[in-house]
Parts: structure tokens; C-alpha cells; sequence
């Protein structure tokens, strides 16, 4: 499994504090068929998936972590949270997973690119995350 592949399994798990959906708009009305057509059958709409409120899973498993950590600004922290790899190497290759085009040389400015990039594709994924997060 890929490292963002992991992080999505552990935020998005089974019994993550969910959102509720979206209120439903009603759909519009049928517009008259000719006598001769025939009605067709209409699909029941699809309901949409609740959503995965990240911050409030994320602050839920920090309470419950020995260790303070500052996962809403560190990518360290944060798989660190999720009891994923840190290390170096690690965050290289999600960098490269994401499409990092900067130098992973400058592990400050690849860390910084990486928590936004992975708050991005959490939020792309159904997560509910805050503004000042992406």
C-alpha cells in the first residue's frame, strides 16, 4: 500500500467521526410526456457519502497519543499520529508519490509542501478539513 494509501486507511477507518451528509435537493419536477410515451422508471437518488471530519479524528487520536504532537502544522507529527514511517526516506517517497517537483534535498520546504499537499488530497478524498489546513 502506498504511504498516502495508509494515511487514508487510518483517517478514514471505520468509526472516524463523520459529518452528517448534505441535505438533499428535491428533485425537479417531470416535465408532462407526450400521451404516446411511456414513463420511465426514475433511479432512487444516491445517497452521498458522509463525510470524514479530519480534524475532529485527528484531534480524537492526538488526545489519546503519549506523546504531544503538533500534527496540524508537521508532516512528522502527523505520521507519527498515525503510526506511519517519518523517517526521511519515508517522507521522500510520498513526496514522490504526490508529485513533488522541488529539491528533497530541502527537507524544510518538501515537509512544509507535503502536509498541504496531503491536507489537499484528504480533502479530494471525502475528508472534511479545515480551510487554514490546505
Amino acid at each position: 500500500m502506498s504511504i498516502f494509501g495508509s494515511i487514508m486507511s487510518k483517517i478514514f477507518r471505520p468509526g472516524a467521526a463523520r459529518a452528517q451528509p448534505a441535505p438533499q435537493q428535491a428533485p425537479a419536477q417531470a416535465q408532462a410526456a407526450p400521451a404516446q410515451a411511456q414513463p420511465q422508471p426514475q433511479a432512487a437518488p444516491a445517497q452521498p457519502a458522509p463525510q470524514v471530519d479530519v480534524g475532529a479524528v485527528l484531534d480524537s487520536m492526538a488526545q489519546d497519543h503519549a506523546e504531544k504532537l503538533d500534527w496540524r502544522r508537521s508532516i512528522v507529527d502527523l505520521l507519527k499520529l498515525l503510526s506511519i514511517d517519518s523517517s526521511l526516506s519515508a517522507r521522500k517517497e510520498l513526496a514522490q508519490e504526490l508529485g513533488y517537483s522541488g529539491d528533497t534535498s530541502d527537507s524544510a520546504t518538501m515537509n512544509i509542501w507535503l502536509h498541504k499537499q496531503v491536507m489537499r488530497k484528504l480533502a479530494e478524498n471525502g475528508g472534511l478539513v479545515p480551510d487554514e489546513l490546505r
